[in-house]
């Protein structure tokens, strides 16, 4: 047994069964999780991202993992619609088997098991992960929507210039990729963060993993179980397994790779449900997918865990 990897991974599980017990007892109320939420989007993640990206200068940074993981998001997305059909409905279960929560739970979980290390390849990635994926994914729903939209009224479609325009916008001007841009500034610089602001800056990714568990605590995922169930395995046991698929045969290995097939083996991610609401479609499904993906996930990633830093690493 790799000892270190569990010790790593109890304070995940730690937190987020302390979020759970709370939001059980009721101390936090339903009505507080969206403004927990907000707090830990707007300010805690946007801060952690900005002081892990203030010690890396770029031209240390290696793109070539990042772009195996975007192949395997491919793969899988297409499958999804391919199986699912080109709808609404099928982006959104293709989104939800693709989009990783890579912030809440992915951030502290690699900075534990991998380090400040882990961190940086895993910045990488979400530096143009919500850029590309959600470019992506508003494009196939955009062009999902305008086509039942004209199918049921013969009425005129957006430009898809304009869709890609907006998606591209709405990327850049985000509360994640800002940060990230401006640590990697600030980087450059030679300049650091002084020690007085770094230290409390540490401590903000077990935050959001105790949001994680009270949002499970509050989530009721009732009769959508066997739908999120089937979403919750592609994206924690097949996702992971296309990606650790393409590095081997690629001939890839190390701690980046690891620090990939980590990224997809992660729960679903909260912006596929902001997807699901915004274009009306399988908003109940999505929402019980994220909390059985997680649940899930309390099991499959110390597995995944396990097995990249024993053959990857």
């Amino acid at each position: 047994m790799n000892s270190p990897v569990f010790t790593s991974l109890l304070p995940v599980i730690l937190f987020i069964a302390i979020g759970f017990l709370v939001g059980r007892r009721g101390w936090i109320r339903a009505e507080a999780v969206k403004d927990l939420s907000n707090l830990v989007f707007m300010v805690l993640t946007p801060a952690l991202l900005f002081r892990t990206m203030s010690t890396v200068r770029v031209e240390n940074l290696d793109f070539g993992p990042v772009g195996i993981y975007f192949v395997a998001f491919g793969l899988v997305y297409a499958a999804t619609l391919a199986v699912q059909g080109f709808s609404s409905l099928g982006a959104a279960r293709a989104l939800a088997n693709t989009f990783s929560n890579s912030l809440m739970i992915g951030v502290p979980l690699v900075a534990l098991v991998f380090g400040d290390a882990g961190l940086v390849t895993l910045f990488t990635l979400i530096s143009v992960h919500s850029l590309m994926l959600l470019t992506a994914a508003t494009v196939v729903f955009e062009l999902a929507a305008a086509r039942e939209h004209a199918g049921r009224s013969g009425g005129p479609q957006q430009a898809l210039w304009r869709t890609v325009l907006q998606a591209v916008r709405n990327g850049i001007l985000h509360p994640v990729l800002l940060p990230i841009i401006a640590g990697l500034l600030l980087a450059q610089t030679g300049l650091a963060v002084p020690p007085v602001l770094d230290k409390p800056l540490l401590l903000l990714g077990p935050m959001a993993l105790l949001l994680v568990g009270v949002t499970l605590a509050w989530t009721r995922v009732g009769r959508q179980f066997r739908a999120a169930l089937r979403i919750a395995l592609v994206k924690c046991v097949a996702h992971p397994m296309v990606l650790a698929a393409l590095g081997w045969a690629l001939g890839w290995s190390g701690l980046p790779l690891a620090v990939m097939i980590v990224a997809a083996s992660l729960p679903v991610g909260a912006n596929v449900f902001l997807f699901a609401q915004r274009y009306g479609v399988a908003q109940e499904e999505v929402t019980a997918s994220v909390a059985v993906s997680t649940a899930l996930g309390l099991v499959t990633m110390p597995l995944v865990i396990l097995a990249v830093t024993r053959w990857v690493v």
